[in-house]
C-alpha cells in the first residue's frame, strides 16, 4: 500500500463529510413562542413539525416539493446578529441556546415553484446556531422556537 493512500483517503472523507454548522435538514418541531400573535393561535402550532430534506419541505411554515428548492445561510458573530437592526426582536429571546452560541446561521430558503409563481415560496430568516439544537423562525409579531425531532 502507498504509504500516503492512508492520508489521502482521510482527506476525501473530510472533504465528502456535510458541513455540521449549517444543519437545517431534519424534521423540527415546534417548542415555543415568544412575542405577540397577530392572527395565528401558537399553542395550534406547539408540537407541529417542519421538515427539510433535499429538494423537499413540509411543514407548518413552508413547503416545496422538489420544485426547485435552494437554500443559503450567511453567518454571524453572535453579538453582531443580536446587534443588527433587521434582527431586533431576537433579543427579547430569553433562550441560552441563542445567547450563548458561538456563531449564528440565518438561513434563506425558497422554493421556485416549477416556474408557477403562484407556487414560490421564501422562508426567511430561519435562525439556526452552531450549538445544532435549535432553530428560531419570525412570523407574525413574535418568534417560534423549533428544536430538531428525536
Amino acid at each position: 500500500m502507498n504509504p500516503s493512500a492512508p492520508v489521502l483517503l482521510a482527506a476525501l472523507l473530510a472533504l465528502a463529510s456535510p458541513a455540521r454548522a449549517d444543519f437545517i435538514e431534519t424534521t423540527w418541531t415546534v417548542s415555543d413562542f415568544t412575542g405577540e400573535s397577530w392572527f395565528i393561535d401558537p399553542a395550534a402550532l406547539t408540537g407541529a413539525t417542519q421538515s427539510f430534506e433535499g429538494g423537499f419541505a413540509e411543514g407548518a411554515f413552508y413547503a416545496c416539493d422538489f420544485a426547485g428548492q435552494s437554500m443559503a445561510y450567511t453567518t454571524y458573530a453572535t453579538a453582531d446578529f443580536l446587534a443588527n437592526p433587521e434582527f431586533a426582536a431576537f433579543a427579547t429571546l430569553d433562550d441560552p441556546r441563542l445567547s450563548a452560541a458561538g456563531t449564528v446561521f440565518v438561513h434563506r430558503i425558497t422554493c421556485e415553484g416549477k416556474g408557477d409563481p403562484a407556487a414560490r415560496r421564501i422562508l426567511y430568516p430561519f435562525v439556526t446556531t452552531d450549538g445544532r439544537d435549535v432553530a428560531f423562525l419570525p412570523f407574525e409579531g413574535g418568534i417560534f422556537t423549533l428544536e430538531p425531532a428525536p
